[in-house]
């Protein structure tokens, strides 16, 4: 099993939200952890959502001069590209798995790209799909 492990979107966020409460601190540990261990995963579909989001839509936006520093940052990690095949994919992944489009492709693209484990926040904690273990970093042994 590789050791590689795909954030979503929401998680890379969390990160940078200082207005995310623990869900900052959890995010900030987590990708704190993946830089030291070398082993973090993101897509272009990742990035590109981040950019969008951290920019304008949490409390604190961060400018686009900054966004973009922690984007040229984050081009060290392994940055996988989906193709019109993952596309392609990612549609049946969806039908197959009642998903929404986009959570599919971030998951075909963790499976391509080799990862064990994805973190996210926005799928069922410890299912596996395409041969990737999905984790919550939020859920706690109460169910939430």
């Amino acid at each position: 099993m590789s050791d590689r492990v795909f954030l979503d979107t929401n998680i890379l966020l969390y990160a940078y939200d200082v207005d995310a409460g623990n869900k900052h601190r959890v995010a900030r540990d987590l990708v704190r952890g993946l830089w030291n261990e070398n082993t973090g995963v993101l897509s272009t579909q990742v990035l590109q959502e981040f950019y969008v989001n951290v920019t304008a839509k949490i409390p604190t936006p961060l400018s686009p001069v900054h966004a973009r520093r922690i984007l040229r940052n984050y081009l060290a990690w392994h940055v996988e590209t989906n193709s019109a095949e993952s596309v392609l994919m990612a549609s049946e992944v969806q039908e197959q798995n009642r998903l929404s489009f986009w959570d599919a492709l971030i998951i075909v693209a963790a499976s391509n790209a080799g990862a064990s484990v994805l973190y996210s926040e926005d799928l069922n904690h410890d299912q596996m799909i395409e041969g990737v273990r999905v984790c919550n970093p939020f859920f706690d042994s109460t169910g939430n």
